[in-house]
């Protein structure tokens, strides 16, 4: 509160000590001279000028006095879309005093002037007419049994609370009460009595009194409830359980009974109200955005007290429900926080957010924490991003494979979560199944520092070391990234889908503000295509579902969803983002102190609560394709590059702008065999005549070693006849390959738990499943092996050279470094 009635006081009493030593430097025949030259100019008489002069200066100084205001703490409170309160954070002097109301509700404007000031809309602050009536009443009884005072008095008391209740002072609250009339309309009045009014304890205000006291806005009270928040503020102890609460009644239903008779309402409506019962206890406030409501009290530098929100409060609810049953069997696994956000893909608008699960107020799990903009490691997720962006680049293609196999870059080593390998899988297949080798390698391809330029430009902001520093960790979860920043970016691929029709802008952005400029863009009008962005959703939407949802393609009523899964590094984070035509939706789930437990998956611990959203979600018809972006190639059955000139089974694949110029299929070419088929042939060992040239898709040897074992239809090279096998090499190129090959790798050697040294394990494979490999350890020979070609060894510190050689005289050398313990 400002009081500034002292204030105005001092700055009067200087003028009016300025202006009497200025006349008293004047003799009484100057201002007497004064005086007759007004009467010659105005023509009026003395003693009217002097009335004029004398009104006129009360009226200066009626102008000059203070109109109360109140400059006192305020809660602050979230509003959904539809203006339903989402939750309110008590104001700093721990009272329950909501911003100013905007509206009175009809009913309250009735029940409060006809209980508290019945003529509140025809008198100036002052009611003469009650005054003298509670003069009188006091007189005859000799003691205060009535009061005059008006609701616009009793705005001016609650503004000056600290003042003595004197006979001086309520002569001041009654010209204060006239000044404030005379500058304040009498609604903007009656605003000021039902948001400062007390109405019990540490609740203040009409609205808080009727969230606090029946849980829901003072637009959907009835009389009832209505005319007790009217003489509440009257006697505002009444309201505790026993205060003699009866009085209360009393009050209240006396006020119904005037209202009847003043035929505000009728006989039924009086006679259902005087059967609700008082309010209890005081009712908790909503609390459906907790950590928003935190970031608002807590973050923003503007001063913000009502605050509309482009949520939606009924899913907001059903959003907080969904978290709130999944955590409870989370927990029995202690994972104890979750996280989830929804985006209205279209209208760019937040309409759920629930920033972390609801705790049981000890906060011992870090349930405050707001997950939903915590930086976490960002597992597979951005698997998708790198996709895109390869297609975008026409440097890969959906169908073209990629090797998955044991790899190695200096130190790191990359393994599918299955520890299992594929040998060669379609890129998009690699994407769905978010199998990790094959990424790494694309990555590889692509780039770390574009890839890394890439996630900026997207509108990732948590990429705060160099790229080099990330290294080919980033396509695993080696950065961080939050769940707004990537499931904004999922919702900008989204986007790039819809027709122009559809777009509210061209750039998304995520808004949690209803009729407010955007904070962030994320515009990828000129990184991705639609074309692009639809291959990317497309391979996304071949995702497998948790078990629950793994029928979803036999029932016609299913929703398509485009989504992906990411699991950190020791289990300590589980993702999961969805995309539909109309929304997006993110996922987090873990713990806020990075602890990580087994079984703490994307797949299993984020999936099911994403798809218990969707499902109370709209469904739609999916995405248009971009026809005009995507080009048909012919590409290879096999391999899913270009179609090349021996390729024996083709198909059509559509492809951005940039693929038309992908590479030609390296892995069919033309075969010679005899006439039985049986054997390979050259023109060395066999009539040029009697050799049948056929076409036949390869894999080098390490991605056929795996790759035939999940592939029955894959067919081997048939062997040289064994008066070919000379001219095996020059003809058939390498038939032998190391597994995890890497010159010049660094390794340690392990040590027992007896102390003794550990042995590091070598494996090779040979097109030829019957061969035997000789293996040399800087040149001197160690033994042979048939069928299966693995061989384990214990070299000490330093440099060597590891060669096998095959029958045939194949060799293939492999150095590496051991390094000291």
């Amino acid at each position: 509160m400002i009081n500034n009635v002292q204030v105005h006081r001092a700055k009067m009493t200087k003028l009016f000590s300025a202006i009497i030593s200025k006349f008293s430097t004047y003799n009484k025949s100057t201002l007497c001279g004064l005086v007759s030259s007004c009467e010659r100019i105005f023509k009026v008489k003395k003693r009217t000028f002097v009335v004029l002069a004398v009104v006129l200066f009360i009226g200066f100084v009626f102008y000059l006095l203070p109109v109360p205001k109140f400059d006192r703490p305020v809660s602050t409170l979230l509003f959904d879309r539809h203006g339903e309160l989402l939750g309110a954070s008590i104001a700093s002097d721990e009272q329950w005093r909501f911003p100013e109301i905007e509206s009175l509700p009809e009913k309250y404007i009735i029940a409060a002037t006809v209980y508290e000031d019945s003529r509140f809309f025809y008198h100036p602050g002052v009611d003469v007419l009650a005054l003298a009536r509670a003069v009188r009443d006091n007189i005859r009884f000799g003691t205060i049994v009535s009061g005059a005072s008006t609701i616009t008095m009793q705005v001016v008391r609650m503004s000056r609370p600290d003042k003595p209740r004197t006979l001086l002072e309520k002569l001041i609250e009654m010209i204060l009460a006239c000044r404030l009339e005379f500058s304040t309309s009498k609604e903007d009045i009656l605003k000021l009595y039902a948001s400062h009014a007390p109405y019990g304890g540490n609740v203040v205000g009409l609205e808080a009194a009727a969230w606090r006291y029946f849980g829901r806005s003072p637009l959907n009270l009835s009389w009832a409830e209505t005319a007790t928040l009217a003489v509440l503020p009257n006697s505002p102890a009444l309201i505790h359980p026993g205060r003699q609460r009866h009085l209360l009644r009393q009050k209240r239903d006396r006020l119904l009974a005037r209202l009847y008779k003043k035929s505000v309402i009728d006989s039924l409506t009086l006679s259902l109200s005087l059967q609700e019962p008082l309010p209890d206890k005081p009712n908790p406030l909503p609390m459906l955005a907790p950590h928003l409501l935190q970031r608002f009290t807590q973050e923003s530098t503007q001063s913000l007290t009502r605050v509309k929100l482009t949520l939606d409060g009924a899913l907001q609810k059903r959003v907080c429900d969904i978290v709130k049953v999944h955590h409870r069997h989370l927990a029995l696994n202690d994972i104890n926080n979750a996280a989830a956000l929804v985006l209205d893909i279209a209208g760019s608008e937040v309409l759920a957010y629930v920033g972390n699960v609801e705790g049981d107020g000890s906060f011992a799990h870090g349930e405050y924490v707001d997950i939903i903009t915590a930086p976490r490691s960002t597992g597979s997720i951005l698997k998708p991003l790198l996709y895109a962006g390869m297609l975008e680049s026409g440097e890969i293609l959906p169908m073209a494979l990629v090797p998955d196999i044991p790899t190695h870059f200096g130190g790191f080593a990359p393994e599918n979560y299955t520890r299992t390998y594929e040998g060669a899988v379609p890129a998009y297949m690699a994407l769905a199944r978010s199998l990790n080798v094959p990424a790494v390698r694309l990555l590889n391809n692509y780039g770390v520092h574009r890839f890394y330029a890439l996630l900026e430009s997207l509108g990732m902001t948590t990429l705060f070391r160099p790229a080099q520093d990330y290294g080919l960790s980033l396509i695993l979860g080696g950065a961080e990234g939050t769940l707004w920043e990537l499931t904004t970016i999922y919702a900008a691929v989204a986007q790039r889908l819809l027709p122009d029709s559809q777009k509210q802008n061209s750039t998304f952005h995520a808004s949690l503000f209803l009729d407010s400029p955007p904070e962030r863009k994320n515009s990828l009008e000129p990184i991705l295509s639609p074309a692009a962005c639809w291959l990317t959703v497309q391979a996304l939407l071949e995702v497998a579902r948790p078990e629950e949802d793994m029928a979803w393609r036999e029932f016609q009523s299913s929703q398509k969803i485009a989504w992906k899964t990411g699991t950190s590094y020791g289990f300590r984070d589980g993702w999961a983002i969805g995309l539909t035509p109309r929304y997006a939706v993110g996922v987090w789930v873990g713990n806020a102190d990075g602890e990580g437990r087994p079984g703490l998956t994307g797949i299993s611990s984020a999936a099911p609560i994403l798809f218990d959203i969707f499902n109370c979600l709209e469904s739609a018809s999916w995405f248009e394709p971009p026809v005009a972006r995507l080009y048909d190639i012919t590409v290879c059955a096999h391999s899913g590059y270009r179609a090349g000139p021996f390729c024996a089974a083709t198909k059509t694949c559509q492809v951005p702008e940039a693929g038309l110029a992908f590479s030609v299929c390296p892995y069919c070419h033309v075969v010679h065999c005899d006439s039985t088929d049986t054997w390979r042939v050259h023109s060395d060992c066999e009539s040029v005549a009697d050799i049948k040239s056929i076409p036949w898709f390869t894999l080098p040897p390490a991605m056929e070693w795996f790759y035939r074992k999940k592939h029955s239809d894959y067919k081997p090279l048939p062997p040289f006849r064994d008066d070919c096998y000379m001219a095996l090499n020059m003809i058939s190129g390498s038939s032998m390959n190391l597994l995890q090959h890497q010159e010049d790798r660094s390794v340690y050697v392990p040590v027992e738990l007896d102390g003794s040294s550990g042995r590091i394990v070598f494996e090779a494979t040979h097109r030829d499943p019957n061969s035997t490999i000789f293996w040399h350890l800087d040149e001197e020979y160690l033994t042979a092996t048939q069928n299966i070609h693995q061989l384990s060894l214990s070299p000490p510190p330093g440099r060597h050279l590891l060669t096998l050689v095959d029958e045939t005289g194949e060799i293939v050398q492999h150095s590496f470094n051991v390094l000291e313990k």
